[in-house]
């Protein structure tokens, strides 16, 4: 008796013919990205796990085989050489001979001796308030902003942001860096410096380490005002730093600052929010001074460059109405909130660019 319905499509019958759209001489689908994508937890538990064992300190200071890895980290050699072996396949370490070594990458970055040592990051990308926000990531999509409770990250005085100040350091020095020269290249005149969201300090204190004559306030939530805190001592400008601690959106900034830093924080609200805040920032501008947003921006078509472009969906699964704005977008509200232009400058090599708006 014939079967009423139609027999089932095999992923090797669609691998031996191209779809109906497909132009001739195109590559058959495959589901590699697809199962590839699903197993994207597997690379950053890997990564995890070589960062809490030190494998990449241990292969930089010379462990090449895997036992001489094991005695360094004081694990098992059978573990050490299937953890190595994949992170070979994934491209943070090379083999030759049976003896692993680092990319000029992982010897920058994942070696703990490097001064731009990375590793730390982890305990903020992976920790449990991100993860869980992804977790849940399905709610996310059908309320239209993140299922973690009701204010996400952007909840009042937020553990997770004492994690990041400590956390992320490290990667944030060269973009401070940068942000300083671009905004303050002479760093000789006298410059008020207002750094909203300063988390670990960095940014503004950039200014500070540049021009003997930048004075700093960051405002933050008072548990990471004392990360930025123990920076600016340690940096050796604690005299020129101040401290406004409470909510952004709440506090008195006060007035006459030549430049006011907006470092990854505008992401984290809507259109109506970003435009609140920067009125306020606005009023605490001398004339002529300036507002420097640091942020991911995509293009117009919001799917490209894509460490831009794919930072919307970090925004949905933690925050309940943060995104990733465009040029146009960042242009559009600074105008509504009173400045005469914006430009925008990119900072390479980091993935983000920098919007300044002119009082």
């Amino acid at each position: 008796m014939l079967s009423s319905q139609a027999p089932a499509t095999t992923l090797l019958d669609m691998s031996e013919s191209s779809p109906p759209s497909s132009a001739p001489g195109a590559a058959p689908p495959s589901p590699a990205l697809f199962f590839d994508t699903l197993s994207g937890y597997q690379r950053s538990a890997a990564v995890r796990a070589a960062i809490e064992l030190d494998v990449f300190t241990a292969v930089a200071a010379g462990g090449r085989t895997p036992a001489d890895v094991a005695r360094a980290t004081g694990a098992a050699e059978r573990g050490v050489r299937i953890l190595c072996d994949y992170l070979t396949v994934v491209g943070l370490l090379t083999k030759t001979g049976g003896g692993y070594g680092l990319t000029t990458d992982s010897a920058a970055f994942l070696d703990r001796r490097s001064p731009a040592y990375a590793g730390a990051a982890a305990s903020f990308m992976l920790s449990d308030t991100l993860t869980t926000g992804f977790a849940r990531l399905t709610d996310a999509v059908r309320r239209g902003g993140t299922a973690l409770d009701a204010d996400g990250t952007v909840a009042p005085d937020h553990p997770v942001w004492v994690n990041f100040a400590r956390a992320m350091a490290p990667m944030m020095a060269m973009p401070a860096e940068l942000l300083a020269r671009l905004v303050d290249a002479d760093a000789a005149r006298p410059i008020r410096v207002l750094d909203i969201a300063a988390g670990h300090g960095l940014f503004g204190l950039a200014f500070a380490r540049r021009n003997p004559n930048a004075r700093v306030v960051a405002t933050d939530w008072p548990a990471v005002l004392e990360v930025a805190t123990e920076t600016a001592d340690r940096f050796g400008v604690g005299d020129r730093f101040g401290t406004i601690p409470g909510d952004a959106f709440g506090v008195d900034f006060g007035i006459g600052y030549d430049v006011i830093l907006l470092s990854n924080f505008l992401h984290h609200f809507d259109a109506a929010g970003c435009k609140t805040l920067l009125r306020k920032v606005r009023a605490a501008l001398k004339p002529g001074g300036r507002v420097a947003i640091l942020e991911f921006v995509p293009n117009p078509d919001r799917v490209s460059p894509p460490p831009s472009a794919t930072f919307a969906l970090v925004m949905l699964a933690t925050t309940p109405a943060g995104d990733a704005y465009t040029f146009d977008e960042y242009d559009a509200m600074l105008r509504a909130a009173g400045f005469a232009r914006s430009e925008l400058h990119p900072l390479p090599p980091t993935m983000e660019q920098v919007v300044i708006g002119y009082a």
